[in-house]
């Protein structure tokens, strides 16, 4: 029984380091989990993403918001080993609305795996660790978030500081935060500095949310002209196209009015390919001419004189960037060439939000990654509950404790108090059931040196002492007493009468030691049938607490019911963690009691046999002349029998 209890002690101290991994600092009192998932549940990307910022995109829903400072600098974002910090940049974070976003730096983002990272909160002097300029690797060459305010030029969050020459027309609400709105006005221009350079056949990426309000005629998104070299991205009848020095892409699926949509475009010298929703529709076999000159976002760069395009063959590529077809050829079918036309192109009616160039070719599982990553339902980023350093290594069961609510707390107390109850009766029975069998057995040793005098081990000054724990012992003593008493009255043979009146005394101490052993083991019965229920019964009341919460707030979410059904849960585990122990104990004491009891009836059995053996009567006693009146009667009956029988047969 020792054994039993030491070893479910070391389960329990074995389980509690694996509820939560290592925490990561203990200035950091709170964290919470973050899966980046590729796998078909997720986002199912097949392809290696490589580094991305992805966002996190913090709410009521998934978060509480407290223990957090008011502007969100205690946020630490730490891998999956809890050493690595990984960089971050805070977007915006307002805890009264319950709204933040955070641009989180992943080194590497692998095809069809869901990989962990934990967000740490709750540390009133930590200080601010957010950081764009670290947040984006060095290929991004400019990214605005536009969260600047109203009036005021678009500000670069990466280390080349390529901040806006002009402000947007307006600040709106956009997909990730603040967005631009453009009214058809005057664009905003991008500065043209060596960072933002476009050598010939160089590299590039564009990537945006646009919503195009008024998708008529032809508007520009992004246009950049240097002399008689033009690059455009923009909109024809609502239709995506990429335009290099007047060859244009093949015309794809328009975007929807009024509705946002991630659009993308990369070149990497020797093909441009067009993304709508992170999926390829279009690739134009062109290579970018060097561009030195400013940019313009959201209309064509002013004073722009046009020149008639030459024409060029076109390709249309499928939704996973693989051209189905070669170039047109004379003679053959194929996609027919397509020019641009000489027009002037219209001001962008519409907002644009979360801007990036990049000086290399992103590659398309980043592209698709930033689509699915940035919307409003990203099925890339996952959410997970949020854990509270308990001070002993409890991690997410610390976090499981603190949403246990009061009513389930009283039953788990009860079952707590159960528990160490039944634990006690268990290690206070398995010693005196050990103590019991080890002196029966030392009892045993010297009974069976005693030869034919039956009192010869109480003669033993020291018996008293060294046997005090075994029940033989006390059967042993209540027979030489009964012996004792018997011989004192003279008697000198004992009767068979008198034997079994000794065996009575006999049996009436050992059924006294069997209530001994069996003493207080009901109460482990009370926790083994009791204990699942009492724990049935907390989380009952739990879950009717969480649902009544649930319905007088008003707002019915995962995030918000799974703690609290979790932590009602709690109570019935508890109550299966009282009886199990308690039924596996009480199963292990009945065992040994059941030894011991037999061992004592086998006892008595031999000492009434030797004691009638040693002192019993030698003959059968007397018979009296009644006795002998019943004996002659008896055979005279025999004899008629037998006359009766004779004459019959004959």
């Amino acid at each position: 029984m020792k054994r039993l209890l030491l070893l479910m002690l070391a389960m329990m101290v074995g389980w509690l380091p694996a509820v939560a991994q290592a925490w990561w600092q203990p200035d950091w009192q709170y964290r919470k989990q973050i899966s980046v998932d590729t796998t078909p549940e997720g986002a199912a990307i097949s392809e290696n993403v490589g580094r991305t910022p992805l966002l996190v995109r913090l709410h009521t829903g998934n978060f509480s918001f407290d223990g957090t400072n008011e502007n969100g600098s205690d946020l630490r974002f730490v891998s999956g080993d809890d050493q690595t910090v990984l960089n971050h940049q805070i977007e915006s974070f307002d805890p009264l609305m319950g709204m933040a976003l955070i641009w989180v730096d992943i080194p590497e983002v692998m095809a069809s795996q869901k990989q962990d990272i934990w967000m740490y909160y709750g540390n009133e002097k930590a200080p601010v660790a957010s950081n764009g300029q670290i947040t984006f690797d060095p290929n991004y060459t400019l990214v605005y978030h536009f969260d600047g305010a109203a009036g005021a030029p678009s500000r670069d969050s990466t280390a080349y500081t390529n901040h806006a020459q002009t402000a947007p027309a307006g600040v709106i609400d956009g997909v990730s935060g603040r967005a631009a709105q453009f009214v058809g006005t005057a664009p905003l221009m991008l500065p043209a500095s060596p960072s933002l350079a476009v050598p010939a056949a160089g590299a590039f990426s564009f990537s945006a949310w646009v919503r195009a309000d008024q998708p008529q005629g032809q508007q520009l998104v992004y246009a950049r002209r240097d002399g008689a070299n033009s690059f455009l991205i923009g909109l024809d009848q609502g239709v995506p196209f990429v335009e290099i020095n007047g060859q244009r892409s093949p015309a794809g699926a328009p975007l929807s009015p009024s509705t946002w949509q991630h659009l993308a475009v990369t070149a990497d010298g020797s093909q441009v390919i067009l993304y709508v929703q992170g999926r390829a529709t279009a690739s134009l076999n062109a290579s970018l001419p060097p561009l030195n000159t400013v940019a313009a976002l959201g209309g064509d760069v002013p004073g722009t004189l046009l020149a008639a395009p030459a024409p060029v063959a076109a390709e249309v590529v499928g939704a996973d960037g693989a051209t189905p077809g070669a170039t047109a050829s004379a003679g053959a079918e194929a996609t027919a060439p397509v020019t641009a036309p000489v027009a002037n192109y219209a001001p962008f009616v519409g907002a644009i939000d979360e801007l990036r160039l990049s000086k290399v070719a992103r590659p398309a599982a980043l592209i698709y990654a930033d689509a699915l990553a940035q919307g409003a339902e990203s099925r890339l980023i996952a959410y997970g509950a949020d854990e509270e350093q308990s001070g002993f290594g409890f991690g997410a069961l610390g976090f499981l404790l603190k949403a246990v609510p009061m009513d389930a707390w009283i039953v788990i107390a009860v079952l707590v108090f159960m528990m160490f109850q039944s634990w006690v009766i268990m290690y206070r029975k398995s010693r005196q059931v050990g103590r019991v069998q080890e002196a029966n057995r030392q009892f045993r040793a010297a009974f069976g040196e005693s030869g034919g005098k039956l009192d010869a081990v109480q003669t033993d000054a020291k018996a008293e002492q060294n046997f005090a724990h075994s029940s033989l012992w006390r059967l042993y003593r209540m027979g030489v007493k009964e012996l004792h008493n018997r011989q004192a009255q003279g008697m000198k043979a004992l009767s068979p009468n008198t034997i079994e009146a000794i065996r009575a005394s006999m049996d009436g101490v050992r059924t006294q030691e069997n209530q001994a052993l069996g003493a207080r083991l009901g109460i482990l019965s009370n926790a083994i049938a009791g204990g699942p229920y009492i724990g049935l019964l907390g989380t009952v009341l739990g879950i009717m607490v969480v649902f009544l919460g649930t319905a007088m707030a008003g707002d019915v979410n995962i995030n918000a019911i799974a703690p609290g059904m979790a932590a009602a849960l709690l109570a019935t585990a508890m109550g299966l963690f009282v009886a199990i122990p308690a039924l596996f104990g009480y199963n292990r004491l009945i065992g040994r009691n059941k030894d011991v009891s037999a061992d004592m009836r086998v006892f008595v059995d031999e000492f009434v046999t030797r004691l009638a053996e040693i002192h019993g009567q030698n003959s059968a006693p007397g018979k009296t002349k009644h006795d002998k009146h019943e004996a002659a009667l008896a055979q005279g009956a025999d004899l008629d029998l037998a006359h009766a029988q004779a004459a019959g047969s004959a």
